[in-house]
């Protein structure tokens, strides 16, 4: 059994015992998240309509609140006029372990 869960302004296929980096949430290491399921498949059978996905959730434990993502180095170049402009940029993210497809 897996679904497809909206997290963070992603979508993310998980299944129960999966970790996945979601955008940071307002959440502390232990709490326990929701995310809404967009689709959810159980071997044959699959839920797509609002009115069934409306019943199910899928739920998280936070694992680490504080994790970063890789660092993104940006740089702005004006040829000829000495000017150049150094930037860099880490995401923050929530580690989360999925618990329950219910």
């Amino acid at each position: 059994m897996y679904a497809i869960v909206k997290a963070g302004g992603h979508q993310e296929k998980v299944e129960v015992g999966d970790v996945i980096l979601v955008n940071r949430l307002n959440a502390k290491k232990g709490d326990t998240v929701e995310f809404p399921a967009a689709l959810v498949v159980d071997g044959s059978k699959v839920i797509l309509g609002a009115k069934d996905l409306a019943k199910l959730t899928v739920k998280a434990e936070v694992v680490n609140d504080e994790a970063k993502g890789p660092k993104i180095s940006i740089m702005k170049y004006k040829n000829k006029t000495g000017v150049a402009r150094r930037k860099g940029h880490r995401q923050q993210l929530t580690l989360v372990k999925i618990t329950a497809i219910a």
